[in-house]
């Protein structure tokens, strides 16, 4: 039996072998690849499926392959900008292969209002920012991914906390008092805080920059709309992907400030005396303050599709320790995307999103008296530790102002918030060519403030025998929206229309307990305060109601119209003026369809667009057009104080919308099989009735109202360039450049002029008056330092020089607005290996530099920067920087002395990545492992002197930007990560 069992598998391994003999034979197969007019294509990858063998056509469209074939072998023939062919072997040795253009570029399905469009038949100014975009470098908050991705869309981190947000404007500053940050619409639920969505999760992007593609959104467009879609199944096999990475941050500038000794020398210039030997403490405050911080990120997904139900679910954990100690922030997300098709005319679906969220966050831009970090570490003098004998903070010998490490270990403070974003909508379609969809969505959030102020180690916590802050926020919004949709194609005719109706409500619910006089630091809460200091509730409420229209018409896919309408009602405004309307249409001729292009074959697409739209915003104070009743005017009645009140605002019943109209024209072309991708736009933008807290006279009672007064222009050009340089099978290389000119003005506003932007005691620093941009910076002109004085003086008027100049005399100093900004993408891969680098900068715009005022003032008894070791010192000195004087802040008037150019060119990102080939990980039973390591803010080419020029203290302010008075700076990251699929 042993010896036939012997036999049996000798014969077994001899079929076995003969069979892989004949199935698995070493030749060399050729032949020729060409496009559809017979030209020969060269640069085709040409590889046999499931293995690493392959080759590339020649000049000719030539190909020669070798390698071992079975009979099930097939060749991928790839090409970009070409459709992908698969052939079968068999017994061939020779395979011809005619490959088409490819038109899922310009027939990809783009999300636009309440609905989709193929985007070669789109009209609008409108830019994707998808899924492959965001892969090439780790991001935790939304407004980094859009940062550089599209012409006309200015994205900036006024702050390197990691709690702070990012500040998003879409051509330009819209408004003065109102709201110009952009509508963001997650699967349909509109919002306005992106913090707590978790990038990972995002698949596209669609940016609404003009008129006629935001005017859908009525009264919400006229800041632009940003359209977030999430993830689906996209797989019958179900897929799990893990991708992780950790992080390090840290500063990448310190500002050189006096030593001990130096300090000294200057405060005994400036009168002040006391007992030097004493102070032996030689601190570094910028290096206590600054550290390495390290940040976490896990997210765990799940996704598929089977049996009319389409499913992705994930869970998400990041962990961010800034780099100013103390700043902290965590946040975890929950996701679920939900589609089941019920029958072949029923649709329905969810989108939910859960957010916890955490951040401690520290104070800057402010001074060192109220608390300020950044200033109180520049501005400490050395020559004293950390921590008195007692455990308590350490302050200036001079002044009761204490070190900064009070402010970032001295108190407790934490905000945490829960987050439930989400929809459930239903798609029906009758009739054949009907579609109603009904759309209910929430996003509800409740959040808690807490601090406390221990009665023992700071100084402020002493004098107030501790303090402890209880603030309670809740934000309820709710979305209805019913729509009816028709498609119909009729021989050269494609139709579609749009109708429908939207109703939202906001309601917002605050507040606040603070309590005093604790005994110990052991409750922390309230309750363990035996004051009652201060106490408030309040709530308010807003509701808007809507229908809206689109009709979308194409004729022979060349000539292509699309016309929107919608009429919004907001409660913010009153009966007389409660309605806006809001019209938009845009028409586009595919120029490369018509016959005098048909043999042009270097031109693969040409469409040029024109388009008007009138949006509106209502973003401003609820109950702004009421007469609203102030509370806490309290009358003393026999002698026992008693509840009153008083008017607080004044009644103006005909307020009513803001209205931005812009027109645009753009040019979208497609060069060399869709190697080379250019689009041009122009637009200008004029908003007018703006929304202003403009002056009454004082007869009214009352010193300002909100009122319909003034007008905004915006106007500017927009160009993006996509180029494939080289493709081959082994090495790619595919780059992106865009850049973006606007001009801003306010070309109206009744002849006043608002001063704003209070800096350092000093006044304001920014004026708004017509025929000036936003953000134009106002002071005195620096003239120099007399010699024989060495006081500053500064240039009149009258072009005389002066000591004490008048108010009259400041001019404009500056322009926050950079004369253009731009972004370039370089992508490369070989054999694995992926580069990208990311380069982004702003170019003309200026800053002032407010910290320096502090750093150079030389009047109180702050530490100064190294800069003042150049001071005036005798008669005869020549030099920039004025003599130390006690109590005189004229030496240091805001001035042309501390406005720099803060132009700057910043490696945004660079990341190489390697993604493993399927033989190395197929036995881990893995699809897709990637490991990466980027680096962020690793090179910021510029010559501001300050610590970063991508910031401002004013965060999102439409009116003062462009300063910086110790506000945190952007963080240098690395970060090492890795993607798995399974």
């Amino acid at each position: 039996m042993s010896s036939i069992k012997g036999i049996q598998k000798t014969v077994i391994l001899l079929a076995m072998l003969v069979i892989s003999t004949v199935h698995a034979q070493e030749k060399t197969i050729s032949g020729n690849v060409t496009d559809s007019g017979g030209l020969p294509i060269p640069g085709v990858s040409v590889i046999i499926k499931g293995t690493t063998t392959g080759t590339t056509t020649d000049f000719d469209g030539f190909y020669q392959l070798k390698g071992s074939y079975t009979d099930t072998s097939i060749v991928v023939f790839s090409y970009i900008g070409m459709t992908t062919v698969e052939r079968l072997v068999g017994t061939e040795d020779e395979i011809n292969v005619v490959l088409e253009e490819d038109l899922q570029m310009l027939n990809e399905v783009v999300v636009v209002g309440y609905g989709t469009q193929e985007k070669k038949d789109i009209t609008g100014s409108v830019s994707i920012v998808d899924s492959e975009s965001f892969k090439s470098r780790p991001n935790t908050q939304v407004g980094s991914l859009l940062q550089g991705q599209s012409a006309g869309v200015q994205v900036t981190s006024n702050s390197g906390k990691p709690s702070a947000g990012f500040s998003i404007r879409i051509r330009g500053t819209n408004s003065i008092n109102a709201g110009s940050e952009p509508l963001y619409v997650v699967d349909g639920v509109p919002t306005t805080d992106t913090r707590s969505i978790n990038p990972s999760d995002i698949d596209s992007i669609s940016i609404l920059k003009d008129a006629s593609s935001t005017a859908i959104y009525g009264a919400q467009g006229a800041n632009g709309v940003v359209l977030i879609t999430t993830k689906r199944g996209t797989t019958d096999k179900p897929k799990i992907s893990l991708d992780t990475y950790t992080g390090f941050n840290e500063v990448w500038k310190t500002i050189s400030v006096l030593n001990g000794e130096q300090y000294r020398d200057l405060m005994t210039e400036m009168g002040l005396t006391t007992d030097w030997d004493s102070y032996t403490e030689r601190t570094d405050w910028q290096d206590e303050i600054f550290q390495s911080g390290f940040s976490q990120n896990y997210q765990l997904s799940l996704s598929g599709r089977s049996d009319g139900t389409n499913y992705y679910v994930s869970a998400g954990y990041v962990s961010q320790e800034g780099a100013i100690r103390s700043s902290e922030l965590d946040r975890s997300n929950f996701k679920i995307n939900l589609d089941q098709k019920v029958t072949d005319w029923l649709k329905i679906g969810t989108r939910i999103a859960y957010t916890s969220y955490r951040d401690v966050d520290i104070t800057d831009n402010t001074n060192v008296n109220s608390g300020g970090v950044l200033l109180g570490a520049l501005t400490t003098p050395s020559i004293i530790g950390i921590y008195n004998e007692d455990g308590s903070f350490t302050s200036n010998p001079f002044q009761n102002w204490e070190n900064p490490l009070s402010s970032t270990d001295g108190s407790e403070r934490e905000y945490n918030s829960q987050r439930l974003l989400g929809n459930i909508y239903l798609d029906a379609t009758f009739l054949k060519d009907f579609t109603y969809r009904f759309n209910y969505g929430i996003d509800n959030s409740n959040g808690i403030y807490d601090f406390f102020l221990d009665p023992f180690r700071t100084g402020y916590g002493r004098a107030l025998n501790g303090q402890s802050i209880n603030t309670t926020n809740s934000t309820k919004y709710y979305i209805v929206e019913n729509t009816l949709n028709y498609k119909k194609n009729i021989n050269k005719h494609n139709i579609e229309v749009l109708l429908g109706s939207v109703n939202q409500k906001y309601l917002w619910e605050d507040s606040s307990i603070e309590t005093r006089n604790f005994a110990s630091e052991s409750v922390t809460t309230p309750n363990g305060g035996s004051e009652i200091f201060g106490a408030s509730a309040t709530k308010s409420e807003k509701a808007n109601t809507s229908f809206i229209s689109r009709l979308n018409y194409a004729f022979d896919d060349k000539y292509l119209l699309t016309a929107n309408f919608r009429a919004d009602g907001s409660s913010t405004f009153g009966p007389d003026e409660r309605w806006g309307y809001f019209p938009s249409f845009s028409l586009g001729w595919r120029v490369s369809n018509e016959n005098f292009l048909e043999n042009v074959d270097f031109i693969s697409d040409l469409k040029i667009r024109a388009g008007w739209g009138i949006v509106g915003n209502d973003q401003i104070g609820n109950y702004a057009y009421l007469g609203t009743v102030g509370s806490g005017a309290n009358y003393p009645i026999g002698g026992v104080a008693q509840p009153g009140t008083y008017p607080g605002t004044i009644e103006n019943l005909s307020l009513k919308w803001e209205e931005s109209e812009q027109t645009n024209v753009g040019i979208d072309i497609q060069f060399l099989d869709n190697r080379i991708g250019f689009t041009a736009d122009a637009y200008v933008k004029n908003t007018s009735d703006l929304l202003l807290n403009a002056p009454l006279p004082t007869s009214t009672g009352f010193s300002s109202a909100i009122q319909n007064i003034g007008e905004l222009q915006n106007k500017g050009l927009e160009f993006t360039l996509n180029t494939k340089n080289i493709l081959s099978d082994k090495f790619e290389w595919s780059s992106g450049f865009n850049i973006s000119f606007n001009e801003n003005e306010v070309t109206n506003l009744v002849g006043q002029e608002l001063l704003q932007g209070s800096i350092a005691g000093r006044g304001e620093a920014t004026l708004v008056k017509e025929g000036l941009p936003l953000g134009t910076l106002y002071g005195y002109i620096f003239g120099g330092v007399d010699p024989t004085t060495g006081n500053a003086y500064y240039i009149n008027q009258n072009g005389e020089s002066t000591f004490t100049p008048d108010a009259d005399d400041r001019v404009i100093i500056g322009d926050a607005n950079p004369d253009f900004f731009y972004s370039v993408t370089n992508t490369i891969s070989y054999k694995g290996f992926d580069l990208f680098v990311f380069l982004q900068g702003s170019q003309g715009n200026d800053i002032l530099n407010a910290t320096r005022i502090e750093l150079e003032g030389m009047s109180d008894p702050k530490n100064q920067s190294t800069e003042v070791l150049n001071r005036w010192r005798q008669p005869g000195d020549i030099t920039d920087i004025p003599r130390s004087s006690f109590g005189n802040t004229d030496n240091s008037r805001i001035s042309t002395r501390f406005v720099e150019d803060g132009s700057y060119l910043r490696f945004k990102a660079i990341t190489l990545s390697y993604n493993f080939p399927e033989s190395m990980i197929q036995h881990a039973k893995l699809s897709a492992l990637k490991l990466y390591v980027t680096g962020e803010n690793m090179f910021t080419i510029t010559n501001y002197s300050g610590y970063d020029p991508e910031v401002n203290s004013f965060g999102s302010s439409n009116t003062v930007r462009g300063i910086d008075f110790g506000t945190y700076p952007q963080t240098r990251n690395l970060i090492f990560g890795m993607s798995v699929t399974f």
